[in-house]
């Protein structure tokens, strides 16, 4: 196990791209007989639609992105709810689901997700993430390596989001200056004449959270009042329009 782990940081710490990661991940999955794997990161600041890397059929997965699945998807749904993995599928338990959501599962059946071992993923940076390990049934060796390996899982899971965060995600710029999503989304609403704590209030965060991010945007551009961040992030606005 040492060694397969080690092999999967080393092939992270290469990867410069969705298919390197895919990749990486699916070598490791391939290496604990866990067919398939698929990692959805939920839209967060300007990005208007979830960031999916998978093995699942593709088929499959445009059909997911393209219908908006993920605000649906009882899995997603359990794991914005906890920050420990957990089964699910065929023969495990759960909470009584909407007939959309069980709709969704049968769907996913078609296509040999049956089964699954998810890891949630809340890192305080951003919107949910979550990594799952998938099966078109249960086999010994899948419930083995869930059960005895699922803290390495969920390690290997969070050593993946944070690559890909820090490789994939561009955080958005003013004059080439990077901001996070959450100073950019402080500013846009301190645009619209909101106080700090209305922010907060908007965005579930405290008011001193909040001034936190937007004191973050004025060192980051350079400016002394909020009134010249918000100017300068308009002015961006502007130029990306013309």
């Amino acid at each position: 196990m040492h060694r397969i782990f080690q092999n999967f940081i080393d092939a992270l710490a290469c990867a410069q791209n969705s298919a390197d990661f895919s990749d990486a991940m699916a070598t490791v999955a391939s290496a604990l007989e866990l067919s398939c794997f698929a990692y959805l990161a939920l839209p967060g600041g300007h990005e208007r639609k979830p960031r999916l890397i998978s093995t699942y059929p593709k088929e499959w997965t445009s059909r997911y992105i393209e219908s908006r699945y993920e605000l649906i998807d009882p899995v997603i749904t359990r794991a914005l709810q906890t920050v420990e993995p957990f089964q699910w599928g065929a023969g495990i338990s759960s909470n009584q689901r909407s007939s959309i959501q069980q709709q969704l599962l049968d769907e996913a059946a078609q296509f040999g997700i049956r089964i699954g071992f998810t890891v949630p993923i809340h890192d305080g940076r951003g919107p949910m993430a979550a990594l799952t390990f998938a099966s078109r049934r249960g086999t010994p060796v899948f419930d083995n390596c869930v059960q005895s390996q699922s803290r390495v899982l969920q390690l290997m899971a969070m050593y993946f989001h944070a690559h890909v965060q820090r490789k994939l995600v561009k955080e958005p710029a003013i004059d080439g200056i990077r901001l996070s999503p959450r100073e950019i989304e402080c500013l846009e609403w301190a645009a619209q004449g909101k106080s700090a704590w209305e922010i907060g209030q908007i965005l579930g965060l405290s008011r001193n959270t909040v001034a936190y991010y937007m004191e973050n945007a004025k060192q980051k551009l350079g400016v002394r009042t909020i009134a010249q961040a918000v100017a300068r992030l308009a002015a961006a606005n502007k130029t990306k329009q013309n």
